[in-house]
């Protein structure tokens, strides 16, 4: 389980019901037990289905659940991924924070595998970005690789990226990088973004080992690939999308970002579905 899910759990089911489901307390008494599926209505990559148990968990321990699948698993339509009997008012407090982390994560990864599919044959590398629901990064980045697809950095604590506004408050690629150098970790390998010919020309001299070329044309990330000639790692990014991707597919890309793997996949469809209670033998 992910650093800090617990608390995540935690703060979306007092969300959804601060005071209890005041409908099912209503309808069902505290002895009443029920059985319950959760299925795919379409083709998909399952993720979170740990997460998806957790909830079912820190709702009501007597809840219990089988995992009908793994995830990364890749999963036709109708398929049941996780089964859960207990408590009705438990099942019933339970089922949209469970589905909300299910549909979510499994969306993410649905969408990852079809990236990585399409740059598998390229040998390039998809990777996201920290374009990610506040507070969800660790899970959307998990479900990221469940899909096939690369993290880039988790967080502004690691690896050295200088982006266009470092460049703009320092005065210049060469003396955002000359700073870099002088106060970073020396293990630290430094990435420069470029906008344009001149600034990569610039990366490369300053001694950028990473150069992000951002929001360029297929032909201008050729042109970039030929100034820097193999004396840096390429990553292009930029509103790249699924239908994009092969443009930007090219010899010497090494990585292609993608801040649409997180900020624009749909959730997918799955659905928890009650079963019919079992009826009583007469006595």
């Amino acid at each position: 389980m992910l650093p800090r899910i617990d608390q995540l759990i935690d703060l979306a089911l007092e969300e959804d019901a601060p005071s209890g489901d005041l409908t099912s307390r209503a309808i069902f008494p505290p002895r009443h037990r029920s059985r319950a599926h959760i299925a795919a209505g379409q083709d998909l990559v399952v993720c979170g289905l740990d997460v998806a148990a957790r909830v079912m968990a820190r709702v009501d321990p007597a809840l219990k659940v089988r995992l009908g699948a793994a995830d990364g698993d890749r999963i036709k339509k109708d398929k049941i991924v996780m089964r859960v009997a207990g408590p009705t008012v438990s099942l019933l407090a339970a089922e949209r924070t469970a589905l909300n982390f299910l549909q979510r994560l499994s969306g993410i990864a649905t969408q990852a595998r079809s990236y990585a599919a399409l740059a598998a044959p390229f040998g390039i590398r998809v990777a996201d970005t920290r374009k990610t629901t506040p507070g969800w990064r660790a899970l959307e980045k998990y479900a990221v690789r469940c899909g096939g697809c690369h993290n880039h950095r988790m967080s502004l604590s690691e690896h050295v990226l200088i982006k266009d506004n470092h460049i703009a408050a320092a005065g210049s690629i060469t003396a955002a990088v000359q700073r870099v150098r002088a106060h970073a970790p020396h293990t630290a390998k430094v990435e420069v973004e470029a906008k344009s010919l001149a600034e990569v020309r610039e990366a490369v001299r300053a001694g950028a080992e990473v150069v992000l070329l951002d929001n360029m044309t297929p032909a201008q990330v050729r042109s970039a690939v030929a100034v820097i000639g193999g004396a840096a790692m390429v990553e292009v990014s930029g509103g790249i999308r699924i239908d994009t991707l092969a443009d930007y597919a090219m010899p010497g890309v090494d990585v292609i970002s993608v801040g649409a793997l997180t900020h624009s996949a749909p959730a997918a469809d799955l659905s928890l579905t009650l079963l019919p209670s079992r009826p009583r033998m007469s006595e």
